[in-house]
């Protein structure tokens, strides 16, 4: 499985709902296991600059990249590109070779 995690800031305050409205356009893509867009809670003490998280799982590359290929992730880029000003972007595969903390 693959975890597709994006960052978001917007360029204006007053943009942010309209960002995520943009952005909730990529959960009606068929291609994703799970797909979701928040606005950050921004209780993190050390940054606070990221307005919006978008969360998604694959089930293979092909799927992920059927998922950008779609007409709807060009319709959000077209809507929400003008308005963000930060995008950061990561791509992991979820395996036993992941770090994870014991389960207490």
């Amino acid at each position: 499985m693959i975890r597709h995690i994006v960052f978001f800031s917007a360029k204006d305050e007053a943009h942010i709902d309209q960002i995520i409205e943009g952005l909730s356009l990529l959960a009606t893509i068929p291609h994703a296991r799970r797909l979701e867009v928040a606005r950050n809670r921004k209780t993190d003490q050390l940054g606070k600059e990221i307005d919006i998280v978008v969360y998604g799982e694959f089930d293979s590359e092909a799927e992920l990249a059927a998922y950008k290929a779609h007409d709807l992730y060009q319709e959000s880029i077209k809507r929400v590109r003008p308005l963000r000003e930060l995008r950061f972007a990561a791509d992991y595969n979820v395996s036993t070779d992941t770090f994870r903390l014991p389960a207490e």
